[in-house]
């Protein structure tokens, strides 16, 4: 059975990736090898982590197959797992951001690429990494993939052309660097069919549409036997439960959650569970930290979280450039309905599954409204209809299938 666990491959050899010697190819006879690289990976980060450690375990699974994955972290370091070969180089913090630090030394960068000369290399962020991967391959004919993990023009512009001047002047110029980075690249690979058809609209060739899936074993409705030790151990009243889990940064809309949330609060007696950090952590709980709220840090534990989804009647997605919503995924696994804002990545997976509501950006109004009616009965009798969705749709070996059709398709074209 395909199972995605939560633990971290951990860079266990530290290593000069500058000068050591590299270790011989894993898995020389694989009929593809793919390269990944991404500053968006650490032990505390989301959506991509949980995606690249599926494609992992996908691996170990596939003789067949070779995977290489190029993430940053305090030192450089290597280690071997199952088919897997994680390289960590060394990099800084990002500012504000204390989850990511930068890909920068395209030295060493250059230098795994060329030792390990995969069939394709796949992009998995927006900035410096594609330049630097670009300039690293050199005159190699190898692939590139980009998958558009982070949705540009709707961070800087969230509400599209109802916002102000300058922000629509700022989702212009995003527009114009994603097609820049898109124009280099074999195919860029969208997770949702709402941010590939954005994409296409604004000019980005070769748009391939690739989702993302969640581990159905793991997030799975029969946790919600446990609902009453679950909110035992974080404190919880037995009032009906609303969960958001995500970093706490202005993309992420959470501030229009929690202005919404007294008049939710008094009308249906919920408490809101917060899960996660970010730069806007401390103003956010100065602000908003009392009363029917609950704050949990980031939960590093995929099964206490899939616990938590469970227990929860409704799961909240406030973030209007979410471009899949893994999150919002997670939760329908786990058979909670999702009430999200109307565009973006979770807002397709509501429609699609017919699992919860939507709302326009920005509108409290909306929201209180549809949170209240969900709450009040509306939810209940979608549990069923969330899991069912997830099942059909979303398993990781049906979706991870899909990706390597699509990996093929590029390496094949590449070589004719």
């Amino acid at each position: 059975m395909f199972r995605l666990t939560a633990a971290d491959p951990a860079v266990a050899l530290p290593t000069d990736l500058a000068t050591a010697p590299l270790g011989p190819r894993l898995r020389p006879g694989a009929s593809l090898r793919w390269l990944d690289i991404t500053k968006y990976f650490g032990p505390d980060t989301g959506g991509i982590r949980t995606y690249l450690l599926a494609k992992a375990a996908w691996v170990a699974a596939d003789p067949s197959l070779a995977q290489v994955v190029i993430v940053p972290g305090e030192r450089d370091g290597v280690a071997d797992r199952d088919g897997t070969r994680w390289y960590q180089v060394r990099g800084p913090r990002i500012p504000g951001q204390r989850s990511y630090r930068f890909l920068l030394d395209g030295k060493r960068i250059a230098r795994l690429l060329a030792h390990e000369r995969p069939d394709l290399v796949e992009i998995g962020s927006p900035f410096i990494v594609p330049w630097l991967t670009r300039r690293a391959l050199a005159r190699r004919e190898i692939p590139l993939a980009w998958f558009y993990h982070t949705h540009l023009p709707r961070i800087v512009n969230p509400a599209g052309e109802a916002g102000s001047a300058w922000r629509r002047g700022a989702e212009g110029l995003a527009w114009r660097y994603v097609r820049a980075v898109a124009a280099r690249c074999g195919g860029t690979l969208a997770a949702s069919e709402t941010v590939a058809c954005e994409l296409e609209a604004h000019g980005v060739p070769r748009v391939c549409r690739v989702s993302l899936g969640v581990d159905l074993d793991c997030f799975h409705p029969r946790r919600r036997g446990t609902a009453s030790a679950t909110r035992d151990r974080h404190g919880l009243p037995t009032t009906p439960l609303v969960v958001c889990a995500g970093r706490l940064t202005s993309e992420k809309q959470v501030h229009v959650l929690l202005e919404s949330w007294p008049a939710i609060a008094q009308a249906t007696g919920a408490t809101l569970m917060i899960v996660g950090h970010g730069p806007l952590e401390s103003s956010l709980r100065a602000r908003h930290g009392t009363g029917s709220i609950a704050w949990l840090p980031f939960e590093h534990d995929r099964g206490r979280l899939a616990d938590l989804l469970a227990a929860a009647d409704l799961y909240l997605a406030p973030g209007p450039a979410e471009s899949f919503g893994l999150a919002a995924l997670e939760a329908l696994a786990s058979g909670t309905p999702v009430l999200s804002v109307d565009c973006g990545g979770a807002a397709e997976l509501v429609r699609r599954s017919g699992a919860g509501a939507c709302y326009p950006v920005g509108d409290r109004t909306a929201l209180e409204r549809e949170c209240v009616a969900l709450l009040s009965g509306q939810a209940a009798a979608l549990r069923g209809t969330a899991r069912a969705f997830a099942e059909a749709h979303h398993a990781w070996p049906v979706v991870l299938g899909r990706l390597l059709e699509v990996y093929r398709s590029m390496v094949g074209a590449d070589r004719e």
